[in-house]
């Protein structure tokens, strides 16, 4: 098991936190946080999830591992494909390897992703 000082309803609340930031810089025109904010709300949500069900989340793999277990376990593909597209978010901001028009598009999917997990 992974200790954590951060309490899985507190990284639930940075989660919406970080959500909330990402929706006021795409609005000003900032997609390189935007995209940034937006990878961290995913990332803090599922990592809630697996600190309660005590998986491992120390690490980008392990995220993605919780993210496809929480999949199986809802029988919910959608949370293993919108992981998927929120870890785009995050290539974006290193990179800055997309379009804006397919950033905006996966936005919505980033977004549905963390609300599902947080549901």
């Amino acid at each position: 098991m992974t200790t954590s000082t951060i309490s899985p309803p507190e990284r639930r609340q940075i989660a919406l936190d970080f959500l909330a930031a990402s929706d006021h810089e795409f609005e000003i025109g900032d997609v390189l946080q935007g995209a940034e904010k937006l990878w961290g709300a995913a990332a803090h949500a599922i990592m809630a999830v697996a600190q309660e069900r005590e998986w491992p989340y120390q690490n980008h793999r392990s995220l993605k591992n919780a993210a496809i277990k929480l999949a199986t376990e809802r029988e919910d593909p959608l949370i293993e494909a919108h992981f998927a597209v929120a870890e785009k978010c995050h290539i974006y901001f290193y990179h800055g390897i997309m379009e804006e028009w397919e950033l905006d598009a996966d936005r919505r999917l980033a977004r549905d992703f963390v609300l599902r997990v947080l549901r």
